[in-house]
């Protein structure tokens, strides 16, 4: 019977351990992918502002191109609404860089915390295993029952039958039975 306390208390104790192990790697690897998740914004949004970049560009030398034929020069006010327009594409991909910032920063603060997660889960862990041993080897001796066990209330001393125990062991025993 001692042997199988000692062994259930020790699969309680690597169960417990297991498990906070199996949350902080589970942690990690959501940390991990948010941190990728991070990473491919900022790659998409330069992408993004490359291509506004490119849009601007080409309205400009259409705007460019439409006063020009209209006969007016490039000065006052067409200069005036292609200067607005440069501002205004400018602003667009500020705009652009704020945003992918923001979800970068939300990534990887959820990375931090899937992160910390992990680490309280392995810290919970070692209490789980901790109160798993300690009340485990609890069960294994109890010292107020001395040389007695109880499986089902009935005291039965080792090695005697109750005809040979003492009296008052007989009585006890027999109003038990």
């Amino acid at each position: 019977m001692c042997t199988l306390a000692l062994l259930g208390t020790v699969l309680s104790v690597g169960g417990a351990l297991a498990e906070g192990q199996q949350q902080k790697q589970m942690a990690d690897h959501q940390a991990r992918a948010y941190e990728q998740q991070a990473q491919a914004d900022a790659q998409s949004a330069a992408f993004e502002q490359s291509q506004e970049r490119h849009r601007q560009d080409l309205l400009q030398a259409q705007a460019r191109a439409q006063a020009g034929a209209s006969g007016a020069g490039i000065a006052g006010s067409p200069t005036e609404v292609l200067a607005a327009n440069a501002r205004q594409g400018q602003l667009d991909i500020k705009a652009i860089q704020y945003g992918s910032q923001l979800r970068q920063n939300n990534l990887t603060t959820q990375a931090a915390i899937a992160r910390f997660s992990g680490r309280q889960a392995a810290t919970a862990s070692i209490f789980n295993a901790g109160n798993a041993l300690v009340g485990g080897l609890s069960k294994i001796h109890d010292p107020s029952k001395g040389l007695t066990s109880s499986a089902s209330g009935n005291a039965v001393l080792f090695g005697t039958s109750p005809f040979r125990a003492s009296p008052i062991f007989r009585a006890s025993w027999a109003g038990n039975n």
